[in-house]
């Protein structure tokens, strides 16, 4: 009678297998079949290899470090300021911010007509010398240019805003690359041109362009627009008639210096964009923006909000330290001196 149930049973299991096996699919083989392609992984641009915790546990005393130097460094000559921060444009408007300008021999950036007014590197030597001594052979000078521009721009009343770290130093620096930066006399067109290229928009260009709200610039500059305007032989017409007056008695000599900003030289503030209202803008390609309808409406926004402009300057600053960045180990270097590649 057991075996007779037991032999039963296993029919039954034997007919509920049949069953089952009618509502599922048999496997196609491998052989002959289309597989579906896998998604490739999203490229991730450079800049989001860059971290603000880069160097916490590598040397956790860089931004103190950088800070202190800034500070000293400015106290002694408050120029000193805008000189980094410019210097800093110029660094990454060419090859990105890998410290090529900061390359020093014959050929390079730092040698290009273009950078001949350019100052502060020796503030980034010092720098890195004294990095070199607490976390040698660690941070680059890239990191160090771009962590030194924000606060240059903090003791002179700006915004702050974290540097994310990692760059790497590039190893080549060509002078012709560095003329192509603008030198004051472009038109908007240009200018949008060359900041779109840096992956910067029209928001980018009129709000670093407020950092001319203190620095100086050399007369050489401007001696177009006091006398031969586009070769009329007429002074800049955009430009206000006692300014005009007053910055020819300032620029009896090329060599000689004079303020961006008229009005507040050694603030950092909106005044700026409130004297391109004015036609009181020293550079041509500062009163442009005021004058051309691409940019004028931004500009007359930066003059009536303090506010948002330097919440939109850190954003933009951030934006410009990341253009272009190296990352990656066979990309670029750490550099011991800022000078020169390593050997």
């Amino acid at each position: 009678m057991r075996w007779f149930l037991l032999t039963v049973f296993l029919l039954n299991l034997l007919h509920l297998a049949d069953i089952a096996a009618t509502f599922i699919p048999k496997q196609q083989p491998l052989m002959g079949r289309v597989l579906p392609k896998a998604k490739a992984a999203p490229v991730l641009p450079p800049s989001a290899f860059l971290s603000t915790t880069y160097y916490l546990k590598s040397c956790p005393n860089l931004e103190s470090i950088i800070h202190q130097k800034v500070n000293a460094w400015v106290q002694k000559d408050s120029t000193l300021a805008a000189s980094i921060i410019r210097l800093h444009f110029h660094d990454c408007a060419v090859r990105g911010c890998d410290a090529s300008i900061l390359l020093n021999h014959p050929g390079s950036e730092r040698s290009a007509e273009a950078s001949r007014t350019l100052r502060g590197f020796t503030l980034i030597d010092d720098i890195k010398a004294e990095v070199e001594r607490q976390c040698p052979k660690t941070v680059s000078c890239a990191d160090i240019l771009t962590a030194a521009a924000r606060d240059a721009t903090l003791l002179v009343g700006g915004p702050f805003w974290e540097v994310p770290f990692g760059r790497k130093d590039g190893k080549f620096s060509i002078a012709k690359e560095a003329n192509n930066v603008p030198q004051g006399h472009e038109n908007v067109t240009s200018l949008l041109k060359f900041f779109d290229k840096m992956g910067l928009t029209f928001v980018d260009l009129v709000v670093l362009s407020g950092a001319h709200t203190i620095g100086r610039c050399n007369c050489y500059s401007i001696q177009q627009r006091l006398y031969n305007f586009n070769g009329t032989g007429k002074p800049d017409p955009s430009l206000n008639i006692n300014y005009l007056n007053s910055l020819r008695k300032q620029c009896r000599l090329s060599s000689n210096y004079v303020n961006l900003d008229v009005t507040t030289p050694k603030t950092f503030d909106v005044a700026y964009y409130t004297n391109l209202g004015k036609k009181l803008g020293l550079l041509s390609t500062d009163q442009l923006l005021y004058s051309d309808s691409r940019t004028r409406s931004l500009v007359d926004l930066m003059a009536s909000q303090p506010e948002f402009f330097i919440g939109q300057f850190a954003v933009s600053m951030v934006k410009l330290g990341n253009t272009n960045v190296l990352t990656g180990k066979k990309q670029g270097e750490v550099r011991q001196n800022c000078n020169y590649v390593n050997y």
